[in-house]
């Protein structure tokens, strides 16, 4: 599956972290994780942590699927809001889904400070109603949020505009949000973890699961195969193919990273910035004068049509930024495209699927704070493999789906 177009910022900003070795012999463990990215490599992390027995395999590169085309924007904010999940699933489950992503940032940051170059850094998080008529369900959301003990405040038009030159009618200013290094963060756990003894294999493409009741092999393209107890499948927007129940979409999302901007605000240093329309416009520094921007999301799925839509969308995204910001010196530096894939609620799902039993757990972590719901599905896949209880557990199963 091709997942990305161009050559997205990390990857040449940070050159090639690491290498590891393809799997050449039958080896065993206690789990096996398919795939090498940010998603597999939290997952990895917190398996052995607990003391299990774990090896990673990619079939690429590890971090060099839709990782290095992360544009990580770490948020607890997901896209449906607290209204919109509470509509669907109940007020209860919406509050503990958005506090579970609140402290999965926390998390993520006692990891990444441990990684050099994860470039993790606190941030806030401020969405804005993109046309007038949005205002009113901003204000709502932001109302819901402060009445659950979220830290936020709600911008009208005059403050919104002081503070961040931003004309529109409301905004929301979330205290709680970060940026980071997906690609140098999950090849830094990754290489931790070898230094421990994980056995950390890429260029290794697995071809079978055959999930038996005690134990699970897995097959792969080097005529070498992993006996283990567990296998979680973290492959990424690839984690589909090992199913036939279709349970997401595969769309197409667009970035363009600017050239350094002279006096750039220092608000747009430490500011994640999105919008209520949809798809919607999102910006975030890239740690020094440039700014990261994506959008023009589509429902493109064939990878030359989408190679062939990056200068048009690349340079709609400048369009919009140079209106947004009324600047009309900002230049791309670099654009690329990548797949991602949206379930129905906007939610991920993690655990076993009844295709291929309870030995054999998923992470998913779709939507548009994926690197969030990592963390919070590695603690949650860890709780299952151990036989323990975990409040989301359920929720976040496939169980939804019926």
């Amino acid at each position: 599956m091709d997942l990305k177009s161009g050559y997205p910022y990390w990857t040449v900003r940070d050159g090639l972290v690491a290498a590891f070795p393809p799997l050449d012999s039958d080896i065993e463990c206690d789990v096996a994780v398919i795939g090498a990215g940010i998603t597999g490599a939290l997952i990895a992390r917190e398996l052995a942590d607990a003391g299990l027995d774990v090896v990673v395999l990619d079939k690429r590169d590890a971090g060099w699927g839709s990782t290095a085309a992360s544009t990580a924007l770490i948020q607890y904010e997901i896209d449906p809001g607290l209204v919109g999940i509470a509509g669907r699933y109940g007020e209860r489950k919406a509050v503990a889904m958005l506090k579970a992503c609140e402290v999965a940032i926390d998390e993520l940051g006692d990891i990444a400070r441990r990684v050099p170059g994860s470039a993790y850094r606190r941030a806030e998080s401020l969405y804005y109603a993109s046309w007038p008529w949005h205002a009113g369900a901003v204000r709502e959301e932001g109302e819901r949020r402060v009445a659950h003990g979220f830290s936020l405040d709600i911008l009208e038009r005059d403050a919104l505009r002081e503070r961040f030159g931003i004309d529109a009618s409301a905004a929301l200013l979330t205290h709680v949000a970060a940026e980071i290094d997906p690609y140098r963060t999950a090849l830094g756990i990754l290489q931790a973890l070898a230094r421990k003894g994980t056995g950390v294999f890429d260029r290794t493409e697995v071809t079978a699961i055959e999930a038996g009741s005690r134990r699970v092999v897995v097959r792969t393209d080097r005529q070498a195969s992993v006996a283990c107890a567990h296998v979680v499948v973290a492959g990424g927007y690839e984690s589909a193919t090992f199913l036939r129940q279709r349970v997401a979409r595969d769309h197409s999302s667009y970035v363009l990273v600017t050239e350094p901007i002279a006096h750039l605000p220092a608000w747009a240093r430490r500011t994640l910035v999105w919008e209520s329309r949809r798809p919607y416009l999102y910006m975030r520094s890239a740690g020094d004068s440039r700014l990261i921007v994506g959008g023009e999301d589509d429902r493109v799925d064939i990878p030359a049509k989408r190679d062939r839509a990056v200068p048009r969308k690349a340079a709609r995204l400048l369009r919009k930024l140079r209106k947004l910001l009324a600047r009309d010196d900002i230049e791309t530096g670099f654009s690329w495209a990548g797949t991602f894939a949206e379930t129905d609620d906007g939610l991920p799902f993690f655990g076993p699927h009844p295709e291929r039993g309870p030995r054999v757990h998923f992470a998913m972590a779709y939507g548009g704070n994926g690197i969030a719901y990592s963390v919070v599905g590695a603690k949650l896949i860890r709780k299952r493999i151990l036989r323990e209880s975990h409040p989301l557990a359920r929720f976040l199963s496939f169980e939804r789906l019926r």
